[in-house]
């Protein structure tokens, strides 16, 4: 007989993009907000009607946003923040002022969901919190999924109490979990609701069990989903599936979770490496169903045979072919939307890959299967076998003599050649506050139907560098003007950061439409890693030197680090991804090298991602941050003394892996930070934190324009917040590709003015 299937979200951007272009027109005033709804509600009946079309059993609805699917949620529980609440702002200009800011009212923080490349804004709660539930727009949501695909198939997606607790930022004493006890009775109000209109399942998505600190939440498991909860189908009459993704659970949380009181447990079995052999140790009970999570929803490679293999075990173990559902391990929004749009893959890689709609398919041809030992002869049409990206074999030892492709790294190719107290006395010389910019100035329309006419071969190689040329010039000028440092050649020859590299390295693959939420309206084009990496010719050497000649100002050489490389793109699931790191980053070596033989003597190494695939329990963090440092040191530690390394990194928490930062041994550290309220500062300054650092003092996500006394007052708390005054450096948060030049040259204005005045209030007195 042939398993049911389900799925756990989709893709929130449109087959191309048509949620960016949305919003984006809704945001300049082109449309309305019955406009801007209305393409939401039809992009959100698409992803429906795929789901059907291709035969999905249990249909995941109701995760579909505008924005941000957390941010949804601390709205529906009325967790509005207090700075917006007070604006007196509501509906949609409440919803974007907390993801984008408007002047007078900074946005939300935003950081990384769990270990994806996905943002989320984080809610601010207060002590004083009373939560409130408001569920019109999403019960709307969910009788436009029944509409569509009918309500026997119609499943509502709901970020879990305990989930959404922990993602919540107190703004005082409140815990998370008198935050917690504070939702329920919204959570039962909502369930009430959803029985109203007839809806028979839900799905809870609780990714907060595979953290560490899981083994200690036995009675909260218990209290939400055991035997009497409100939020069970006893009391509710709505069956829950407990949905529990992005690794494996600790065996102690596995046996906890399998005694609540829900009627399905769906796992992930792609992330979770070991899950599979705590179900086979432990058993699975025989009064609920399993949904086995075995199609990859953060991967593009197909891993049918794989996949096949975990559902021949998992059958097996379960023997009641009614108790299995077929699901993909977690939301398909980390993926690109359809994999048909794609004319240009080489058909080598493209037989072996799938994107959202793609793995509709290989969920339904799995459940199709008639037996247990059917589901084991499917096979893949190519030679990626796969091993496990994840797989740590071998990486603790990377730093002793290890091959990687026809180079063996040694140990001394990890370590500059002196100290950090000794290089920075070679280094460039700055003033007290030194200002400059993370590297990206504005893409205008212009410059992208430019870089689209030279990749459409209309327009030559020739004319497009001429193009390229005179934007550096235009980029040199305006820094010039503006009175910074260090300046930067402001990249306008890439489209990205890491796909820009990817291009010009061997190894990769790139799509034309594998667009994936970064976050908001920030949409981005994973490459995909399709084989052993190396560096054809210098990527980035010729832009740097026509920028360099145009001023005495020193130039800063923009790179993305090995581990950014590596965890903004789609890996090889054939090769571990320490090994892959390690051939990224002696790619980037020989562009550090490169570029100091140019003249350059401040090199930029990007590692925005260094955080993101980190493991999410303690226990296993260790081994990844080893070859990540590793990696990057590799990557940089060719550079003499008197070069230069600075490294950029944003939108995560970094507090608890400052030392690891430290080990990365680069001269200047560059932060996001002005959303965050300096806590990474006094984390830094707590940590004795002694190299050069930046803090970003202004948000590039927001389209508002800080003043000079704002900005005076953003750096006088970098003053004040322990660090040696010669030591900070005065920087926006990130890059400033996406934003507009009539935004971007006030704001550096009033930066370099509040460096200045900083100057002078610091500068030593005489007499």
């Amino acid at each position: 007989m042939s398993l049911r299937t389900s799925t756990l979200g989709f893709p929130r951007t449109g087959p191309k993009r048509e949620m960016k272009v949305a919003l984006e027109k809704y945001w300049s005033g082109a449309i309305s907000a019955e406009e801007l709804l209305s393409a939401s509600d039809s992009i959100a009946v698409k992803n429906y009607e795929q789901q059907l079309a291709r035969g999905v059993d249990f249909i995941g609805v109701g995760d579909h946003t505008l924005y941000d699917h957390i941010l949804d949620w601390s709205e529906r529980f009325g967790l509005t923040c207090t700075r917006v609440k007070a604006a007196k702002l509501t509906g949609l200009d409440a919803y974007f002022t907390q993801a984008r800011g408007r002047d007078g009212i900074h946005a939300l923080d935003m950081t990384k969901y769990f270990d994806s490349n996905y943002h989320y804004m984080v809610p601010e709660v207060p002590d004083d919190v009373t939560p409130t539930g408001d569920f019109k727009e999403f019960i709307r949501q969910i009788k436009l999924g029944q509409q569509t695909v009918g309500k026997e198939k119609t499943v509502p997606i709901i970020v879990g109490p305990l989930t959404l607790s922990k993602l919540c930022k107190p703004c005082g004493d409140l815990s998370s979990d008198e935050l917690l006890t504070r939702l329920l009775p919204c959570y039962e109000q909502l369930l009430k609701e959803l029985q109203q209109i007839g809806v028979s399942e839900v799905q809870f998505h609780e990714p907060w069990f595979v953290k560490s600190e899981a083994v200690n939440l036995k009675d909260v498991a218990s209290a939400l989903y055991g035997k009497g909860s409100a939020l069970t189908s006893s009391k509710s009459g709505i069956s829950v599936n407990l949905c529990i993704h992005f690794d494996s659970l600790h065996v102690d949380v596995y046996k906890y979770i399998i005694t609540l009181d829900v009627e399905r447990i769906t796992l992930d079995f792609c992330r979770g490496s070991s899950m599979l052999s705590i179900l086979e140790r432990e058993g699975f009970p025989n009064n609920k169903q399993l949904g086995a999570g075995i199609v990859d929803g953060r991967n593009v490679w197909k891993s049918e045979e794989s996949a096949a293999k975990l559902l021949t075990r998992i059958r097996k173990l379960v023997a009641d072919d009614n108790k299995v559902v077929v699901s993909p391990s977690c939301s398909l929004q980390f993926i690109p939307y359809d994999l048909s749009l794609e004319k240009d893959l080489p058909s080598d890689v493209r037989e072996q890959l799938a994107f959202a709609v793609q793995k509709l398919d290989v969920l339904v041809k799995l459940a199709s299967s008639s037996s247990a030992t059917s589901t084991s002869t499917i096979k893949s049409n190519g030679d990626y076998e796969w091993v496990g990206e994840d797989n740590t074999s071998g990486a603790d030892d990377i730093s002793k003599a290890t091959k990687v492709g026809e180079v063996t790294v040694t140990a001394d190719m990890f370590s500059r050649s002196e100290a950090f107290d000794v290089r920075r006395e070679k280094q460039v010389s700055v003033p007290r506050f030194p200002t400059t910019t993370i590297g990206s100035f504005p893409q205008t329309p212009e410059l992208r139907r430019n870089r689209l006419a030279w990749k459409q071969k209309k327009l030559s190689e020739a004319d497009y560098q001429q193009v390229i040329d005179a934007e550096l010039k235009k980029n040199i000028d305006i820094q010039t003007d503006i009175g910074l440092d260090i300046f930067v050649h402001g990249e306008p020859e890439r489209s990205d950061m890491v796909e820009h590299f990817g291009q010009r390295l061997e190894g990769f693959s790139f799509t034309n439409h594998g667009w994936v939420q970064s976050y908001g309206s920030r949409y981005v084009r994973p490459p995909i890693i399709c084989g052993p990496v190396s560096r054809r010719e210098p990527m980035t050497v010729r832009e740097f030197k026509v920028a360099q000649e145009m001023t005495d100002r020193p130039v800063k050489g923009m790179l993305t680090g090995p581990v950014t490389i590596l965890n903004w793109s789609f890996c090889r699931v054939d090769t571990p991804r320490w090994k892959q790191a390690l051939e990224v980053a002696l790619a980037i070596r020989e562009e550090v090298a490169d570029l100091e033989a140019a003249g350059c003597r401040v090199i930029q190494v990007d590692e925005a991602a260094l955080r993101e695939r980190m493991p999410l329990k303690d226990e296993e963090a260790a081994s990844y941050m080893s070859w990540a440092v590793k990696s990057f040191r590799l990557s940089t530690a060719v550079a003499k003394s008197s070069t230069q390394i600075v490294t950029h990194m944003c939108y995560s928490t970094f507090e608890d892996i400052i030392d690891k930062i430290d080990e990365m041994d680069a001269d200047v550290l560059t932060i996001e930070n002005s959303r965050s309220g300096n806590e990474m500062l006094s984390a830094l300054s707590g940590f004795g934190y002694n190299r050069d650092i930046g803090p970003g003092v202004y948000d590039i996500h927001s389209p508002v324009i800080p003043s000079k006394d704002e900005l005076i007052e953003q750096v006088r708390n970098l003053a004040q917040s322990g660090l040696p005054l010669d030591r900070i450096w005065v920087n926006p948060d990130c890059g400033l590709k996406t934003r507009k030049w009539n935004e971007v040259i006030p704001s550096l204005k009033n930066m370099v003015a509040a460096a200045k005045v900083l100057r002078d209030e610091t500068a030593p007195r005489m007499g």
